[in-house]
């Protein structure tokens, strides 16, 4: 049992260049991020306002 072979792993691609993929993990986060900030910003102006009367 050797494992010398330098053939790639099922499923990866052997040849050609690997696409970059940056733009699409920066949409994806700004697609989450962007709601998520927004609602923490909604939370703390609601909180504020019922402690504070």
């Amino acid at each position: 049992m050797s494992t010398s072979d330098s053939s790639p792993p099922d499923g990866a691609a052997a040849d050609g260049p690997v696409p970059d993929r940056r733009p699409l993990i920066v949409f994806a986060w700004v697609w989450v991020g962007a709601p998520l900030a927004y609602g923490l910003y909604e939370l703390v102006q609601k909180a504020t306002q019922l402690f504070t009367g």
